[in-house]
């Protein structure tokens, strides 16, 4: 198959960079054409760009965070049928024409409109400087749009406050790329959250048994609700799929199961363990305590099959919580502390040891009727646990 560039598109007019946010593929990954492939933000938002090839993606030449010019490339790929190279302003995308200066008056009133035009390093620029957008619009600017040497020109002439202390760092690349997600997410999905309490006592029992066994098979509470969840999914296929594109739904054979792990920091990395339905109860739990302790060395194993994944937040306290999705995950399930609570369906009052699960799931796919099966599924299966872990 012939090697071809893929290259920044041009949206919108007058634009002339942009940036690579994220990248959405691996090297070796069998792409169809209109899938999104990478991520990039221009003066006007951050968007999905879709591949304009079927084939597979060879390599990224662009980096993450790389300001590149339109029609710049950003990736080759092999490409199956006939190469078209994309045309920019009416040239061949390897000769797109650099950014021309042009002057115009830097007054007030058109700070408004210089800044909704602002180049991705400008913005990104003006970030890592601590500078809000009421800020951008007090900057005046050399040319007909606010550069990075604007910004250094307004700090270096701006009053110091001799009472208001800080200190500037730049964000952690991991947390940048997090952010990046995130904001793809609030951009894509529709959210829906519901909540379910459980009865925790069973699970409790089940660690105490084993416990009691002693040995160096010590599995966590944990670990046995993440083998619980695994277990439901086999029966719930849409908690196994991602949307690809605006009206594709890929549903994956078995379960990569991710695991949110905090680091110092408070950075943020996801666990994965593959084909996590497809193991046994020992080898899950193995391979659950292998997986976490990877992604404590900073190892994020995040990857587009991760269509689910479970957050832990027992030994905070937290009881309830809204948690996030990010695609292409559509649903992400939070464990919460457990506390003392009150026993259904019985006429006295009595008390037993429960937790909340709280799940947001992507409306695209799937509906309230389905997230509500699922996670009572969960609940289900959660008690009665000593019937599925032997």
């Amino acid at each position: 198959m012939p090697i071809a560039s893929v290259r920044i598109p041009q949206i919108g007019e007058g634009l002339q960079e942009a940036r690579l946010v994220a990248v959405l593929k691996q090297p070796g990954d069998r792409i169809k054409r209109d899938e999104p492939i990478y991520q990039m933000e221009t003066d006007k938002a951050v968007m999905d760009v879709e591949s304009p090839y079927d084939g597979v993606l060879v390599a990224w030449t662009g980096q993450v965070d790389e300001i590149l010019a339109i029609g710049a490339e950003v990736a080759t790929m092999e490409v199956e049928g006939e190469v078209q190279e994309m045309v920019v302003h009416g040239a061949d995308a390897g000769h797109a024409e650099p950014a021309q200066p042009a002057t115009t008056d830097s007054t007030s009133s058109g700070a408004a409109a210089r800044n909704a035009n602002m180049p991705p390093r400008t913005r990104a620029y003006a970030k890592e400087k601590g500078l809000n957008e009421h800020d951008l619009a007090l900057v005046p600017a050399t040319g007909s749009k606010l550069m990075p040497s604007d910004i250094d020109a307004f700090l270096a002439g701006a009053p110091k406050a001799g009472n208001i202390h800080y200190d500037e760092t730049p964000m952690a690349q991991r947390q940048r790329l997090l952010a990046s997600r995130l904001v793809r997410g609030s951009q894509l999905v529709v959210p829906g959250t519901i909540t379910v309490a459980t009865n925790w006592e069973p699970i409790e029992a089940l660690r105490a048994a084993q416990k009691a066994k002693g040995g160096d098979f010590q599995p966590s509470t944990f670990t046995m609700f993440a083998y619980a969840v695994a277990q439901v999914l086999k029966a719930h296929p849409f908690f196994r799929s991602s949307i690809v594109g605006d009206d594709t739904v890929r549903t994956y054979k078995h379960v990569n199961l991710g695991i949110a792990v905090g680091l110092p920091g408070d950075d943020l990395v996801i666990a994965t363990i593959p084909d996590a339905d497809t193991l046994s109860w020992v080898e899950f739990a193995k391979t659950a305590r292998e997986r976490i302790a990877l992604a404590r060395t900073g190892k994020d194993q995040a990857s587009e099959s991760v269509t689910i994944s479970l957050t832990n937040m027992q030994s905070f306290g937290l009881r309830d919580a809204v948690p996030v999705v990010v695609p292409p995950s559509v649903a992400t399930l939070f464990l919460g502390e457990v506390y003392t609570g009150l026993k259904p369906g019985t006429t006295a009052l009595e008390a037993q040891r429960t937790v909340n699960l709280a799940l947001t799931f992507d409306h695209r796919l799937i509906n309230g009727v389905g997230a509500s099966n699922f996670i009572n599924a969960i609940k289900a299966q959660v008690e009665a646990i000593a019937e599925h872990i032997q």
